[in-house]
């Protein structure tokens, strides 16, 4: 009886561990589909590779705006002009991470989830192109 208990438990909260996990396409299937980055603009991704906290999915802001959400296993990507730029979550603490992006220019940014005192955190993080380009691909489309 203790190990049939002790199985449905386990079951039970890998059921929990991925339902907040990203569900959209996968991101070398989605990327086809993509429109080219407008002329003068630059194109930051944002992805979350771990399914850590996949119930913890804070709105990601950019100088102050709601451009997406930060889902476990999940990406999304913004197209903006050249300039400065603050990239945020909030949960029970503030990260952030400030970029200047350049028109051309595609940036990769983590969304690194940090456990905290109550619930998890995301921080944001800058991480090279080389590196974004392989993690991102085991990611799944979760924008909107």
């Amino acid at each position: 009886m203790k190990t049939r208990k002790a199985g449905l438990l386990a079951l039970l909260a890998t059921v929990v561990a991925f339902a907040g996990c990203a569900s959209g396409p996968a991101f070398e299937e989605y990327e086809s589909q993509m429109q080219a980055v407008g002329d003068g603009k630059g194109r930051i991704y944002m992805y979350r590779p771990s399914s850590l906290g996949a119930a913890v999915k804070p709105a990601i802001r950019v100088n102050g705006d709601a451009v997406g959400t930060s889902s476990a296993k999940g990406f999304f990507y913004v197209d903006l002009p050249p300039g400065d730029y603050t990239i945020a979550a909030s949960t029970e603490a503030k990260r952030s991470l400030d970029v200047t992006l350049d028109a051309g220019e595609e940036m990769y940014v983590r969304l690194e989830m940090k456990m905290g005192a109550f619930v998890g955190h995301v921080k944001p993080v800058l991480v090279e192109a080389s590196v974004g380009k392989e993690e991102i691909k085991k990611t799944k489309y979760a924008g909107e």
